[in-house]
């Protein structure tokens, strides 16, 4: 059992308020829990052949959190999303692919996630020793200006090739170009899961309307959920998304003579609440009701990153969610510092005590 005073202390004086939670708009018995048997009892239920059961079952039964139900992934993809100089500055030891697997296993996780090129030039030295999910698509910042659009790099033949356990997709929801990235990635996953492998869907959102005035619905749980239901219905077997801040975005979007979407306010009333570990469940119940794992992304490096990264891990703990996929804040400093955040967001899913609510 991991020290839970540990964890308290990294939380402080919002030990309590995260903790103590008890009262969740949505009760976990509506939930499909992680759990030892998950795969069995969830996945095992569904059309995933049994090719992708044993892709599912290598990811979960990985690393420190193995067999546990919970998943903590290091994906550095970063090279191509954010560019090589500016992911990499803190850090250059990580333009070597190698040390970015290299991380991934000291670190314990269940996985690595990364680009074609960065897999690929190791593959045959490390791909039977950590699972590989290879992301497949990704947004570029050569083009001026800047676009947001998810563009394919290699198909899902080359991702098994390489000896990948899973392939990753984004899709932008809510830009212009969502409806390609749908179809594509669709297509792609069902190929994928053909071959026998697992699929983890990036659900995000990206639309300049979806910020007003000073606050970014980007992160809201209203859309961020329609997003994930978007996702799951599309077969994603994982679901990553970013941690909700508000909520709101429907209503924020219909506001004046604007028509957009369709909302209930039982959203807001009976299906969540302002609290973060509701915000989040609201989140799950949109991966129909657990069956797809939810993973919730780990975010920008900064002053704070393991009390940052423990918040995050246990909010997703409590409401429900899978774990983890935390990669800026573990290579973005030196290695044996990214270990330890790895592993304090481990601790959070290995501690008893921290109780889903």
């Amino acid at each position: 059992m991991q020290n839970i005073e540990k964890i308290q202390a990294h939380l402080g004086a919002e030990s309590d308020y995260l903790l103590a939670f008890d009262k969740p708009a949505v009760s976990k018995t509506m939930l499909h829990l992680p759990e030892t048997t998950f795969i069995d009892q969830v996945y095992g239920a569904s059309d995933r052949t049994p090719q992708v059961l044993r892709s599912l079952g290598q990811l979960f039964g990985t690393g420190r959190l193995a067999d546990t139900g919970y998943l903590s992934i290091l994906p550095v993809d970063q090279g191509i999303e954010h560019s090589a100089g500016a992911s990499f500055a803190p850090n250059p030891q990580y333009f070597d692919p190698e040390n970015i697997v290299k991380l991934a296993l000291e670190g314990n996780c269940n996985a690595v996630a990364s680009t074609f090129g960065v897999l690929g030039a190791v593959s045959r030295k490390y791909a039977h020793k950590i699972p590989f999910l290879v992301k497949i698509n990704h947004n570029e910042l050569l083009t001026y200006p800047n676009r947001a659009d998810q563009i394919l790099y290699g198909t899902i033949r080359e991702a098994w090739n390489m000896g990948a356990v899973a392939v990753g997709a984004t899709i932008y929801f809510g830009s212009e170009e969502s409806d390609r990235q749908i179809i594509e990635v669709a297509k792609a996953f069902e190929e994928a899961h053909s071959l026998g492998m697992a699929t983890v869907l990036w659900c995000y959102l990206r639309n300049s309307a979806f910020k007003t005035g000073e606050k970014d619905y980007h992160l809201a749980a209203d859309l961020t959920g329609q997003a994930n239901h978007l996702g799951v219905t599309i077969k994603a077997d994982i679901i990553k998304q970013k941690l909700p801040e508000l909520n709101g975005g429907f209503k924020a979007l219909n506001m004046g003579k604007s028509s957009y979407g369709k909302l209930d306010e039982r959203m807001y009333t009976q299906l969540s609440s302002d609290h973060p570990i509701d915000l989040c469940r609201y989140q799950v119940l949109n991966c129909f009701a657990g069956r797809a794992g939810l993973i919730n992304s780990g975010g920008a490096s900064g002053q704070n990153d393991i009390q940052e990264a423990v918040k995050t891990a246990v909010i997703n703990k409590r409401a429900g969610g899978t774990g983890l996929i935390s990669g800026r804040k573990a290579f973005q400093k030196p290695m044996n510092e990214g270990v330890e955040l790895l592993h304090a967001i481990q601790d959070v899913y290995l501690c008893k005590e921290v109780t889903i609510a």
